[in-house]
């Protein structure tokens, strides 16, 4: 297989993750990596046989064998990095969300069109076996005419750096753009928009919150400024619709699992199950997610480029399989995200031509 060589942009707690992540795929080397901290950089890169270390990504752009660049960086520095790496040739993969605001992941979008590159964003929901085997029974017909979906997410109290661990950059807007509905609510989100079909959104409404007490003293070194539980509701063409609820910090024990429902059938993704009625006796149905994969893995010569997202990106590079639209879909992710604090500033149900009006950039300078 070819070669992939990657440079890193950012080394933090989820770059490092990426790097220890590569090092298990036969075709991926990374070559180099950039950042700002000049002595993390150099610890990474001698931790992992990495040879060039730079603490300015705009070096590790320069190198001829980069042939793709993964941007692990804050939300806000998505946009700008992004692009820039784009258009100096660079084939990317983005950490998520994917921007700070709808108009900046439309850019990078259309930048990737523009530079001809692939671009790709972390959302690894999609490459889960319960994702998997749904979208199967689903272009099966199993669940008929879908019309509803839910997406859930729980933390009792998960809250980045005031909860005890992560650092306070994840709770401020400036560097964030959002908390818990960016934070974790993208990949639920993500996975059951993917499964109802990617459809045309056309309203949103919501609320967010912030009311769970916190250490008083992280809450003002942090400046903690963002969301902590999200809540919103969504109309789509054909009548569709998803609701949506993602907790950071809440005072109650765990939400059910995200669902798809249809006509003929539904399923819960966590735990995974499929409901539908059978002879006029309603049916809950269980299935050996392990031993699916296991099969199909055996059948299908390329089914290993769908185990997970960082195994595909690199199988995308290697020419083996078409990139699965995470971009897309995470662009769609962006406006609803939008969507919802758009509602709840304005305190009432919006249109998407309203996000898009209102939608402004909150990339930083790099």
């Amino acid at each position: 297989m070819e070669k992939v060589r990657i440079g890193m942009i950012g080394v933090g707690q989820i770059g490092k993750a990426h790097i220890k992540q590569y090092a298990e795929i036969p075709g991926a080397e990374i070559v180099a990596l950039a950042d700002i901290d000049a002595a993390e950089g150099k610890r990474v890169a001698e931790a992992h046989h990495i040879p060039h270390v730079y603490t300015d990504f705009r070096q590790l752009l320069k190198r001829d064998d980069v042939t793709a660049v993964d941007v692990c960086l804050h939300t806000n520095f998505h946009s700008p990095v992004t692009i820039e790496a784009l258009r100096a040739g660079k084939h990317v993969y983005c950490e998520k969300p994917m921007a700070g605001s709808y108009v900046d992941a439309k850019a990078m979008l259309d930048e990737a069109a523009k530079c001809g590159r692939e671009l790709s964003i972390q959302l690894s929901p999609l490459f889960g076996k319960e994702t998997k085997v749904a979208k199967r029974l689903i272009e099966a017909g199993r669940l008929g005419r879908i019309y509803h979906a839910r997406s859930t997410g729980y933390r009792r109290r998960g809250r980045p750096y005031v909860d005890g661990y992560g650092t306070s950059s994840f709770v401020k807007k400036e560097i964030a753009a959002g908390g818990a509905l960016y934070d974790m609510g993208v990949y639920h989100l993500a996975q059951v928009f993917y499964l109802a079909g990617q459809p045309k959104v056309e309203r949103i409404s919501g609320k967010i919150y912030q009311e769970t007490d916190m250490d008083a003293k992280r809450r003002e070194i942090s400046n903690y400024n963002v969301e902590e539980l999200g809540l919103g509701f969504v109309k789509c063409a054909g009548g569709l619709t998803i609701d949506i609820i993602e907790s950071w910090a809440i005072h109650l024990n765990p939400f059910e699992g995200s669902y798809v429902v249809g006509s003929a059938g539904g399923i819960r993704l966590d735990p995974f199950s499929y409901h539908t009625t059978m002879d006029d006796i309603e049916a809950d149905v269980t299935f050996n997610l392990k031993e699916a994969d296991w099969r199909w893995r055996q059948l299908n010569e390329t089914e290993s480029a769908y185990d997970a997202t960082q195994p595909h990106w690199v199988a995308v590079l290697q020419g083996r399989v078409p990139l699965m639209p995470t971009a897309e879909i995470a662009l769609d992710v962006m406006l609803i995200s939008e969507g919802i604090y758009l509602s709840d500033r304005l305190g009432r149900e919006v249109t998407v031509e309203e996000v898009l009006k209102n939608s402004e950039s909150t990339a930083v300078k790099v």
